[in-house]
């Protein structure tokens, strides 16, 4: 196949070094709403609060206070860290016979399941689990907040009443689920014109299409005064789960009031000299570990990353992902398991850390609004095996098995807050990035502007064209290989965020191609 793609167009992003506190995020305005939290006085944690509510309005496709996610925690006067599971759930009166396997073959969406169906688990209201990011913003809040939780949620209302500005990128995203978003009343009548058309931006003129977020806005202005459990007790939970279940789904009150994340110690391994924290149980935390001590003794840390590094890759993310889908999941029988997507780092001058990844799962979760409250809600029983007898097969009450990998990092005097959104391209996105930090020396910038490969559980190696030809050659010895560049869309690759922190300075960046992302400081040296 002839690209189409020019061949000479380069994309990189500015890196700044600050001594100062670094929010990166996919979406620049949550980013600069968490920057502002740190400048007045709020801990690391406090300004990842803010950005987890205010990216929600600005970027809802991906992430919202009906989904759900994990966090690694560093702090630093304690010298720890700690990992915050705030995973999705299967309702309680979840009926398995309602997810028939269709006999139609694989599924078209993000996991290699047997179709379902009507696509019930991925679409609709029997798509929805129970939500678990508000509680896990609030449990991080409560033990290591300083700011009020009230004023932390004001810039997201603020967002909200101004409504979602559509610009190019916003109607290129709504335009890929138009027909998907169509199917819901109430999604179709927030996100299309006339309830099934795509709403676009003016394609050859500046435009200000906004849509409506006041809806949005009333809930999260109620949370704000309410507290953090009227999302699973009061008002808004009585509402989201009204509307759920009048649209068939199975979201209970009872559902909602149970809900707990946990603050869980992580899983922590050393990797030849450096250190890692990452998410135990149900996550891609474990899946991580398994493929960076494969790496350990496949190949010579250096200068740069060769031929050797990226065979070495290939073959430590196709082991680990095999082990992983082969046996990991939520049986049942271990009460004390902690139970597309967006990912946001921070650092705050003292050198605490989050890095934070939260998800509907789909783009547009479950494309079924709830009506009384505004909020697209997830569709997180899509992470299920809906074929019966598997580790990770549909169940009541289950917990979902999330491809979420947020990681903390230590090597050669560098500490770093890493992560990534993209479903199951994650782990191969983490796995490299902490590589080329810990095996190559590399900073925040050249870690992030290098081509990667992507090897998501699949027999095909997906390989950036730009690597060079002896690694592309060494790939291709030992298993197929398609070669693609990096774009703003589709996504080919993870789409990461991060910050590191060395000799008391911090910097981060996010994904080159996304036309959103930035990594923005405190304030400079000079304001």
């Amino acid at each position: 196949m002839i690209p189409s793609l020019s061949e000479t167009q380069v994309t990189r992003k500015t890196v700044i070094e600050t001594e100062y506190g670094v929010v990166a995020a996919q979406h620049s305005r949550a980013a600069r709403i968490g920057a502002e939290v740190l400048a007045a006085g709020g801990d690391a944690v406090d300004a990842a609060v803010a950005v987890s509510f205010a990216i929600g309005v600005v970027e809802p496709w991906m992430s919202g206070p009906a989904g759900g996610g994990a966090a690694m925690l560093w702090r630093a006067d304690e010298g720890r860290a700690y990992a915050l599971n705030y995973g999705m759930r299967a309702p309680q009166g979840l009926d398995v016979a309602q997810y028939p396997l269709s006999g139609e073959g694989k599924a078209g969406d993000l996991f290699p399941w047997e179709k379902v169906v009507d696509d019930r688990n991925v679409q609709g209201a029997t798509a929805i689990a129970v939500p678990g990011t508000v509680d896990g913003n609030a449990k991080a809040h409560a033990r290591f907040g300083r700011m009020p939780w009230h004023d932390l949620l004001q810039p997201a209302v603020a967002l909200a009443q101004e409504g979602l500005h559509v610009d190019w990128y916003a109607a290129l995203i709504i335009a890929s689920a138009t027909r998907a978003l169509a199917q819901d009343r109430d999604a179709a009548a927030l996100f299309l014109e006339d309830g099934q058309w795509p709403t676009i931006a003016g394609w050859t003129s500046l435009s200000d299409k906004r849509i409506d977020m006041s809806r949005t806005g009333a809930t999260l202005a109620h949370l704000a005064e309410a507290g953090p459990r009227d999302f699973y007790e009061g008002d808004i939970a009585a509402a989201m789960a009204a509307d759920v279940q009048s649209k068939g789904g199975f979201l209970s009150l009872e559902d909602l009031k149970s809900y707990h994340a946990e603050l869980l110690d992580p899983l922590s391994f050393d990797y030849r000299a450096a250190r890692f924290d990452v998410m135990p149980g149900l996550t891609a935390g474990p899946t991580f570990r398994d493929a960076l001590a494969h790496l350990e003794t496949a190949f010579t840390p250096g200068d740069h990353p060769g031929a050797e590094a990226f065979a070495a890759y290939a073959a430590a993310l196709k082991s680990a992902y095999a082990k992983r889908l082969a046996g990991m999941g939520d049986d049942g029988e271990d009460a004390n398991a902690p139970g597309c997507t967006t990912h946001f780092s921070v650092v705050d001058r003292h050198g605490n850390m989050v890095s934070q990844t939260q998800t509907l799962l789909s783009i547009f979760g479950s494309r079924v609004v709830s009506p009384q409250t505004g909020l697209l809600m997830n569709n997180g029983i899509m992470w299920f095996d809906p074929e019966p007898g598997k580790p990770n097969s549909l169940a009541p009450g289950k917990r979902c098995l999330m491809n979420v990998c947020p990681v903390l990092g230590e090597a050669g005097g560098k500490r770093f807050a890493f992560g990534a959104s993209g479903g199951r391209k994650i782990v191969s996105a983490m796995t490299q990035l902490s590589s080329f930090v810990a095996d190559f020396g590399m900073d925040a910038e050249a870690a992030f502007h290098h081509p990667r490969i992507d090897v998501s559980g699949g027999d095909m190696v997906v390989a950036d064209d730009s690597l060079p030809a002896d690694v592309l050659a060494a790939l291709r010895a030992s298993h197929p290989v398609t070669t693609t560049r990096r774009t703003v869309f589709p996504y080919a690759f993870a789409c990461p965020a991060g910050v590191l922190r060395q000799n008391g300075r911090n910097s981060g960046c996010t994904e080159i191609m996304s036309p959103w992302g930035d990594a923005i400081p405190e304030k400079t040296e000079t304001t």
